[in-house]
């Protein structure tokens, strides 16, 4: 590109590179221009000039127009916040970065202390400190809000952006596609103002209807970080090159972990189980004081020996809360170098734990407990459905009469004390989407519940409630997890909805977990007892993770942390190396810091695990209506789920997925819906819609990018006479046309 030619006013590169680094405030052409004191003809000089300096590479502008070095920072830039240290200094990184350098970290200067946590979005004002940058906040933004999440379509010779949200019912024109094409799934921010706003393509994610996209959709909506950076996979690596010789349960000189090797302790999980993190043993006691009762070990994987407070694993952990598991993937907390392998407790290898020690009386309850370091070497990795075809006789398995069934005498013990104490039992069925090896979905069914199942949460609760109390004892900081009795609001708007089905519910009374499940004792196995488990478990109040204890409602108990999953869970973590300090057992333990922000880390996890169950639940639904999309057209036994002003909502019986049926469709009269009842009434036939009613429905449309289905009636009473012959739109994969029929458009 031939360079513009120079007019005697009109500032150098040199010149022009000075002002912008040196300028105090944002430099955009008019700031430029103003400071060389140019002319008009000058300013159209300069424009070229500023063109061919970024087109160099020497700069580059930020949103509003303003120019900064290339690779540097705006003067005024969107900020996401990163982290917020042990000692609360919160630290951002740019939103948007181009260069090829590493992403500066900037030390926020918050107006209010506390205000600003992991995740949120800032506007804000950037200044060069020293060997480092300071951030001036100067406004909260929305978080993600300008990103959509969408599949693009061609109507009419012009490209539109369809979200994945399911409320999300609204197109975007694309203004510009950034070489993505029909059919693909992408990443867009919104452009222009009211009422033209257009879509710009910021990432091309590919074909939605693949294999392993339905997670990859959550992943990206939800900003869940699912990429390790080259120092943590390091770390990882080296970390887990430890010998096991060299690994102490004390200080220097304090001897070695308890060698636990000759016990046989198994690892009960499901069948496809990724990471293997906990292992149980029993057998009766050999105590005199405890004459009956029973000693059992909970093994959990020894996280915190491996992974340090403050290191690249640590931060790594700390910013991602959780796994997420997906049915195609798992997106780790830790790197598979430790979740995958050495803090997995695989059958036949030696495996550092922690250790609780537990006895247990001759009617469950815990008499004694303690913690220690350990090396253990699991006798079996058993499937759930295995151990329990064992004990029921089904199968020959080696370590039944020597691991198995002291297991299941000691649980009948735990599981005694379970039922005196009453927690909140329901019964609702978690779905499992069965892939073959190319990620195509084989089958979506409830998953079986069986005694194994019981068992190892009862091992699991029973050690959980003595890591509480164990550090209660020791005046340690303990990260509670707790979950609050419901509020009065919550009790009677679940009142006003048994009534609707007769079942009464006296207010005033003192509420425990009991008391819901006589509820569901009345409702029996009446066709709406699924729709009172639900709305039980709604009236029930979030879980979450704190430092101060307000007891487990919907288990009955007074102290419960979480100890028996640190591969999966930070919380866990966090409990270990509370254990580790407090038992004086070697390095690893939770540090000053660590105890300083237990509230701010309690608030953090618990948002991210919030994160991960909405990711979760999303491509659970997407799976669902995927399998249904072959299916489309046909009749479905249904359940109906919710009832609204504008239609009712329904479930395909045994598959699950939630779809609408909107009134305007029921019927050629006109239905009144009776807030009271929460029911639609036909005016004319009476016919009445309620929830917990089962009936047939034809499925009109399942989309597998948002999860949405919808429904029409069987006999097509009510459709719009023009329903037919409208045109509907298709969503096509690349070649051909996906099984997805999209009605209208709002704009």
């Amino acid at each position: 590109m031939p360079k513009p030619k120079r007019t005697p006013g009109l500032p150098t590169r040199e010149q022009i590179m000075d002002f912008i680094t040196s300028s105090e405030v944002p430099a955009g052409k008019r700031e430029i221009a103003r400071a060389f004191g140019l002319t008009a003809q000058d300013k159209i000089a300069l424009k070229a000039l500023l063109k061919d300096m970024a087109d160099e590479g020497l700069i580059d502008s930020a949103p509003g127009r303003a120019f900064h070095q290339m690779g540097g920072l705006p003067k005024v830039t969107v900020l996401r916040i990163a982290d917020v240290d042990d000692s609360g200094n919160v630290w951002a990184v740019p939103e948007r970065w181009d260069s090829d350098a590493p992403a500066p970290r900037l030390r926020v200067r918050e107006r209010k202390r506390g205000a600003l946590g992991v995740g949120d979005r800032v506007l804000a004002r950037t200044e060069e400190a020293g060997n480092g940058w300071i951030a001036h906040p100067m406004k909260q933004l929305a978080r993600g809000e300008e990103l959509i999440l969408g599949v693009l379509h061609d109507e009419g010779g012009k490209l539109w952006l369809q979200g994945v949200e399911k409320k999300e019912r609204r197109e975007f024109q694309v203004s510009d596609a950034g070489g993505a094409r029909p059919g693909d799934l992408v990443l867009a921010e919104k452009a222009g103002r009211p009422p033209r706003i257009t879509a710009r393509v910021t990432q091309i994610l590919g074909d939605p209807f693949a294999p392993r996209s339905f997670s990859l959709i959550a992943i990206h909506k939800l900003g869940i970080p699912d990429v390790f950076s080259p120092e943590t996979l390091e770390e990882a690596v080296r970390v887990a090159q430890t010998p096991l010789g060299a690994i102490k349960s004390a200080p220097s000189g304090a001897g070695d972990r308890e060698d636990l090797r000759h016990l046989p302790i198994v690892a009960i999980d499901p069948a496809d189980a990724r990471d293997h993190d906990d292992a149980v043993w029993a057998a009766p006691d050999d105590d005199p004081a405890n004459a009956g009762g029973w000693k059992a070990i909970v093994a959990i994987a020894d996280v915190s020996f491996y992974v340090r407070p403050g290191s690249e694993l640590d931060r790594e952990a700390r910013r991602r809360g959780n796994s997420v598991y997906f049915p195609d993937r798992v997106v780790p907390m830790l790197p598979e170098e430790l979740s995958a392998d050495m803090c997995s407790l695989k059958q036949d290898v030696d495996r550092a734990a922690l250790v609780c020690h537990l006895q247990i009386a001759t009617n469950g309850t815990l008499k004694g407990w303690h913690f220690t370091r350990a090396i253990v070497r699991i006798a079996a990795n058993i499937a759930y459905e295995d151990a329990q075809a064992a004990i029921d006789g089904v199968i020959e398995h080696p370590l039944t009469d020597t691991a198995l069934r002291p297991l299941w005498a000691c649980w009948k013990a735990l599981y005694a004390a379970r039922e005196k104490r009453a927690p909140l039992d329901l019964d609702l069925p978690e779905r499992r989407v069965v892939l073959d090896e190319k990620g195509r979905i084989l089958s979506v069914a409830p998953r079986e519940r069986l005694d194994a199942h019981k068992l190892i949460e009862d091992y699991m609760i029973a050690a959980n409630v003595a890591a509480a109390k164990a550090l209660e004892a020791k005046k340690a900081p303990v990260m509670y997890r707790v979950h609050e009795e419901p509020s009065r609001e919550k009790l009677v708007a679940l009142k006003d909805y048994l009534k609707t089905f007769g079942v009464e519910f006296a207010m005033g009374q003192v509420v425990r977990p009991a008391t819901f499940n006589h509820i569901l004792d009345k409702v029996g196995d009446a066709d709406f007892r699924q729709q009172i488990m639900e709305q039980v478990l709604r009236t029930q109040t979030q879980a979450y993770y704190a430092p101060e204890n307000h007891g487990h409602f919907g288990l009955a108990l007074g102290s419960y942390g979480h100890f028996t999953s640190p591969i999966r869970r930070y919380a866990d973590l966090i409990v270990h190396r509370a254990l580790v300090g407090a038992y004086n057992l070697g390095p690893g333990g939770l540090t000053d810091g660590e105890a300083a922000s237990m509230e701010k880390i309690g608030q953090s996890i618990s948002m991210l695990e919030r994160r991960a169950m909405e990711a979760e639940r999303d491509t659970i639904d997407r799976y669902v209506a995927a399998f249904l999309s072959e299916r489309v057209g046909q009749v479905v036994d249904a359940r109906i789920t919710g009832v609204t002003n504008f239609g009712f909502f329904a479930t395909v019986e045994g598959i699950g997925g939630d779809g609408l049926m909107p009134v305007r469709d029921i019927g050629g009269e006109y239905f009144r819906y009776d807030e009271a009842g929460r029911k639609l009434i036909g005016d004319d036939s009476g016919t009445e819609y309620a929830s917990g009613q089962r009936l047939q429905l034809r499925l009109a449309e399942a989309n597998p990018v948002s999860g949405a289905l919808r429904f029409e009636m069987v006999d097509g009473k009510g459709a719009r006479p023009d329903r037919e012959s409208r045109p509907g739109r298709v969503i096509k994969r690349r070649g051909r046309p996906a099984n997805i029929r999209h009605q209208g458009r709002k704009r």
